[in-house]
């Protein structure tokens, strides 16, 4: 008999590939400041390092859950999808890129459009994502965003954008150009009806999309240290084969050159946007708008009554239409 016997068992030997360590996965490192960061405690503070304050980059539903009051929103548009109308081909079929877009994003497309209440303030949201083929902006990008705005102006609603692009999509040529006029077309009409756009640029936002509706909000505000530009730096450069400033095409330096209007934390930025709202936004008009829309055709419709020649018109159109009408009997 022993003197000595131990009181527990013999921990049993863990074979070598299925060895892991609790933490692993648990946490990342944060490019700016190398620090490593928790993920749980990253996801609180909506994907900005705590000790830098880098912005990393957020996804198209996460960023409508932070904006919206209780996180609540109704999503729009959702069948509206790329297609092919070039049948283009490079390295591999464009359809065959959609498909591996849409499986690795979950995304069905490179924008995400929402109505919600920012504030108690009516709200359209369209926010892109930079994960689904950089964000880049197609036939159904643009139709999406179009129809958001469109709708915004039949419900008297605020249009806010949360871009994050790379530009115009080269697999659909000028078709994807085109997108550019369309947009800004209805953002005119919107204008026309007194209702705000507030544009809000994240990293990176460049080509087609900085060239057309992300620089013609009512107010214009950048994520710090978002890259904000049409052509790359190195392509200006080697164009006008001078060296660049320090932070060029930085939200801090458009800011200082009066491009933006502000820079704001992303953890500030629901409080920053009602208070924009709150100044820009009449609520006796959406009041009455909403009135309007339930004594006459049910919310969310994009079609009105059928013209002479019996085709459907949006509300973009018919508001447009009436003031032309009001202006012409005036003028009389």
């Amino acid at each position: 008999m022993s003197w000595f016997r131990k009181k527990n068992p013999r921990i049993e030997v863990v074979p070598t590939d299925e060895r892991r360590v609790k933490t692993e996965g648990q946490f990342c490192k944060c490019p700016e400041c190398d620090a490593a960061i928790f993920k749980r405690d990253l996801e609180e503070s909506l994907q900005v390092c705590p000790h830098c304050s880098h912005h990393f980059r957020l996804d198209a539903r996460s960023r409508l859950a932070m904006l919206y009051d209780e996180a609540e929103y109704e999503e729009l548009d959702d069948e509206v999808v790329s297609s092919d109308p070039l049948h283009f081909v490079d390295t591999k079929p464009y359809t065959v890129r959609l498909e591996q877009a849409r499986l690795s994003s979950g995304l069905p497309e490179a924008v995400i459009n929402g109505r919600g209440r920012i504030g108690g303030h009516l709200a359209h949201v369209a926010a892109m994502d930079f994960s689904f083929m950089g964000g880049s902006m197609g036939c159904a990008v643009g139709e999406k965003i179009t129809r958001l705005i469109e709708r915004a102006t039949a419900e008297r609603g605020a249009v806010i954008t949360i871009s994050s692009s790379g530009g115009a999509r080269m697999q659909e040529g000028t078709l994807s150009l085109m997108q550019m006029a369309k947009i800004s077309a209805a953002l005119a009409v919107l204008d026309e009806a007194h209702l705000p756009f507030i544009s809000v640029l994240t990293d990176p936002t460049t080509g087609g999309v900085t060239a057309s509706f992300a620089m013609l909000g009512d107010i214009i505000i950048a994520e710090p240290k978002a890259l904000i530009g049409f052509a790359g730096p190195r392509v200006i450069e080697q164009t006008i084969r001078q060296k660049l400033p320090k932070d060029f095409q930085r939200a801090e330096f458009l800011l200082e050159h009066g491009m933006v209007d502000a820079v704001v934390d992303r953890r500030e930025m629901r409080a920053f946007l009602i208070k924009a709202l709150n100044f820009m936004v009449n609520p006796a008009a959406q009041v009455e708008a909403q009135t309007e829309a339930q004594s006459s055709e049910p919310q969310g419709s994009l079609t009105s009554d059928p013209d002479r020649n019996g085709h459907r018109q949006s509300p973009a159109t018919d508001l447009k239409i009436k003031a032309q009408s009001k202006a012409q009997n005036q003028s009389t």
